[in-house]
């Protein structure tokens, strides 16, 4: 490789400190927006032998191509999730009536009143300074809550309606990204190609192995969550609980690593078990581990094969650091950065296994 002769043409070395101020400054500028973008990348790699497909029948027209992409992916995940969505919403609302009903019912005392629950709160009383549960104290508070149903349904709908305007823009946002980096997908890869001073192999390593990663991640984490989600909202729905309703929030579930689903079915099975529907219970806890838990250990490793050369362990804390930086986009971006390392860690061991040999001996 050419030496770039820093000391013959200091002005090499302004030019690379002015480089790296301006593409801080231009980071900074689109920080707020960088997880559309991201994600419009990540889908460029998955979406881009579909694009090229269509671009091969329309006659290598960018522009149409890239826009019916775009279309096809907005009618796969938009108009789906919109349907689901307002569906969830029915059910929650009917299910948290129900839940109100039962409580006025007086379900709180016949809970706190089984046997099994009594013992486990009599020793929360002897072991813990405090009343860890006061069935009279939740009543109150539960009545409170339904008297001021009116002021929270308000306050709920001003956080939804942000929260629905901000997942249209990002969604816009990442549909913007996405028309362009398919279409000049070619000059993006040739331009990075020529910007990275690596050898052409390197090079080739390092950028197959973010888009492995990067599918891997993707499909990995969201897939299994997405199947998880529906065996596991099929399961509610068998016992007579809300299967849409619950089966989403498996899903959500699902991305948090070492609990899971369990977060929810186990909570689940144990208030049918309370609540005298062993049977029920028992169908839930097997369902659970034999049918929701087999998904994550079979479908997960098969999804995410393309780091399977990555330890057990590094791809755990990858997700568990990525979750805690950056949230559930976390999920994809530890995984990408600890395989660039490794990748990177490769290259300094290819180009300096001369010195490192030396080393060793000496």
């Amino acid at each position: 490789m050419k030496a770039l002769n820093f000391e013959k043409h200091p002005g090499r070395v302004i030019l690379l400190l002015a480089l790296c101020l301006s593409a801080y400054t231009s980071y900074s500028l689109i920080s707020p927006y960088i997880e559309p973008v991201i994600i419009a990348l990540i889908f460029t790699m998955l979406c881009h032998p579909l694009h090229s497909w269509i671009n091969n029948r329309l006659k290598h027209r960018e522009n149409v191509a890239a826009a019916l992409t775009c279309t096809l992916i907005t009618c796969v995940i938009l108009l789906p999730m919109f349907f689901i969505f307002l569906a969830i919403l029915n059910q929650a609302a009917s299910y948290s009536k129900s839940v109100l009903a039962w409580i006025q019912a007086g379900g709180i005392e016949q809970l706190v009143a089984h046997p099994w629950v009594s013992q486990v709160l009599q020793l929360a009383r002897e072991w813990l300074p405090v009343d860890v549960f006061d069935s009279a104290k939740i009543n109150q508070d539960l009545m409170a809550l339904a008297s001021s149903s009116g002021k929270q349904a308000l306050s709920l709908s001003a956080q939804f309606a942000g929260s629905i305007s901000s997942f249209i823009f990002s969604f816009v946002l990442m549909l913007f990204v996405l028309f362009f980096t398919l279409r000049d997908y070619h000059k993006l890869t040739d331009f990075l190609r020529h910007a990275i001073p690596l050898s052409r192999s390197q090079e080739d390593s390092l950028l197959q192995e973010i888009q492995m990663v990067s599918k891997s991640a993707l499909l990995g984490s969201f897939l299994t969550a997405l199947c998880q989600g529906i065996v596991g909202g099929i399961g509610f729905w068998i016992v007579g609980i809300p299967g849409l309703f619950w089966g989403t929030i498996m899903a959500f579930a699902s991305l948090i690593p070492v609990v899971g689903t369990a977060l929810i079915w186990v909570p689940a099975a144990l208030f049918l078990l309370l609540t005298g529907e062993w049977q029920w219970a028992a169908f839930l806890a097997v369902w659970g581990v034999l049918v929701v838990g087999s998904i994550d250990n079979f479908l997960r490793p098969v999804l995410m094969n393309n780091i399977s050369s990555m330890n057990t362990l590094v791809i755990f804390l990858s997700l568990m650091g990525g979750i805690h930086a950056f949230g559930l986009m976390g999920l994809i971006y530890g995984p990408i950065i600890i395989a660039t390392t490794f990748v990177l860690f490769h290259l300094y061991e290819t180009e300096f296994k001369e010195f490192l040999n030396y080393q060793d001996k000496h």
